[in-house]
């Protein structure tokens, strides 16, 4: 797993060797960050990245000049491999980590009271099948509609095949892709009457 385009272009993570990670791959990566890239996202933005692994959304973001991360992970060990990678990476003064359930405290403002722009969500496929009203999804965005800046954007990972809804809240899908066994879609935060 590596960052592979910005600033630290071609840095290796470190991975906890378990099987409790699911790495996205450079290609799904690459066109992922074209699609955010094309509606404007990412340069000088305030991000969060849930349930964050090793960091590999949050770090490809910074590299490719974010103002700003908050990543979101609950397991110690790897929360501990991503503090590494963000001190290797040289991000700690753009960064901040936080070790906790994403669902419960989805994506905090900063200590300016900031909002974020982009949000990663990227849950164990075990924890996202279920997408309906009353789900842990539902719930979470629930959580992020006051958490997330206006027409901000939240870019959900699942397995193919989850049939996530058009409509979450104040949150409107305006893309969806799918690639392999998994699917992204990205939610945009819409005011009444849009």
């Amino acid at each position: 797993m590596r960052i592979i385009a910005g600033t630290k272009r071609g840095m290796h993570l470190q991975c906890p060797r378990t099987q409790d990670t699911r790495p996205i791959t450079d290609r799904v990566k690459e066109s992922l960050f074209n699609i955010l890239h094309n509606y404007g996202l990412l340069a000088d933005q305030r991000v969060a990245d849930l349930f964050s692994g090793v960091g590999s959304l949050g770090l490809e973001a910074l590299s490719r000049e974010a103002a700003f991360v908050t990543f979101v992970e609950q397991d110690p060990k790897i929360a501990a491999c991503l503090e590494k990678n963000v001190a290797r990476a040289g991000f700690v003064a753009q960064s901040r980590v936080i070790r906790a359930n994403a669902f419960r405290c989805g994506a905090p403002p900063d200590a300016g009271g900031l909002r974020h722009d982009l949000v990663f969500v990227d849950p164990p496929y075990a924890l996202s099948r279920e997408t309906g009203v009353g789900s842990l999804l539902a719930q979470l965005f629930d959580v992020l509609a006051g958490q997330v800046a206006d027409k901000g954007v939240v870019v959900v990972r699942t397995e193919e095949g989850v049939p996530l809804p058009d409509v979450y809240g104040p949150f409107r899908a305006i893309d969806r892709r799918h690639w392999g066994s998994m699917s992204i879609v990205l939610y945009q935060v819409h005011g009444d009457g849009e």
